[in-house]
């Protein structure tokens, strides 16, 4: 059999040095690597300029929403956000650790940037469901249990509480056991249950121990709640109960299966 002619083998030698076949990868020239590596150091250049070092984007003002009691100039004062420094760089955490420690009223608050400069402050206020008297003063106690504001009278329509611990029998040692504390907890536990139309005219709720609240109405009927267990029964029994019985003056709710009323 003939093997290939010289002019064949020059065809073959031509084919092998054509262009590389559609699809396989070109590596880039090395001049093409360098103007990319260039572009990109500039652009990170000016992004951090532009973050950093320009005066365009620094922290020129301190917006606040949802203060109810407290004035947006207390809360931008505990804040102490540092105008003139790049927004990039404020610590938002560090803003928001600081106004709960200066401001026990604020319950929560989201610290935000606002480009391209302002902080934006939004801030929930706690709300009492129980004051303790302290002296000529009262605290404030959120549905958490929490005391954190002092005022000079009690907010209208917010029970005040009334600590009345045993100090002989079974009772005394429920407070023994539990503690004031707990004792406020449980009140607290009590006041968010109580039926909206009773809450606005409870007075007091007073407190023997842990198993021993009632609540004292502004019209001079009472009612024995017992424990802060099964408040959702207890209020759905009394809401019924004092429209069942609208003459009478006390009413039992500790045992929520078996409910008791009276005229005196």
């Amino acid at each position: 059999m003939a093997g290939t002619t010289t002019a064949e083998r020059g065809e073959s030698r031509r084919e092998s040095s054509g262009p590389p076949p559609a699809g396989r990868f070109r590596p880039p020239r090395l001049r093409t690597i360098i103007i990319s590596v260039a572009g990109l150091l500039l652009a990170t250049g000016a992004a951090l300029w532009l973050l950093y070092g320009s005066h365009w984007l620094r922290v020129e003002r301190v917006s606040v929403s949802g203060t109810r009691v407290l004035t947006p100039a207390e809360v931008r004062e505990a804040a102490g956000v540092p105008l003139g420094d790049p927004l990039v760089s404020v610590d938002t955490g560090a803003i928001a650790e600081r106004l709960g420690r200066e401001l026990p009223r604020i319950r929560t608050v989201d610290v935000e940037r606002s480009w391209p400069d302002g902080i934006g402050l939004k801030v929930t206020e706690r709300t009492p469901v129980l004051v303790v008297r302290k002296g000529a003063e009262f605290v404030e106690v959120d549905d958490e249990g929490v005391r954190y504001a002092t005022v000079p009278r009690a907010p209208k329509g917010v029970p005040v509480l009334r600590l009345e611990p045993a100090r002989s029998g079974p009772a005394a040692a429920s407070v023994r056991r539990f503690g004031e504390d707990r004792l406020v907890r449980e009140a607290v536990r009590v006041a968010r249950r109580i039926p909206k139309p009773v809450a606005r005219v409870t007075g007091e709720v007073a407190v023997r121990s842990y198993d021993d609240i009632a609540l004292e109405l502004t019209d001079g009927r009472t009612v024995t709640w017992g424990s802060g267990e099964l408040g959702e029964d207890k209020a759905r029994v009394l809401t019924a109960l004092m429209k069942a019985a609208p003459d009478a003056r006390h009413f039992d709710v500790s045992v929520p299966t078996a409910p008791a009323s009276s005229a005196s």
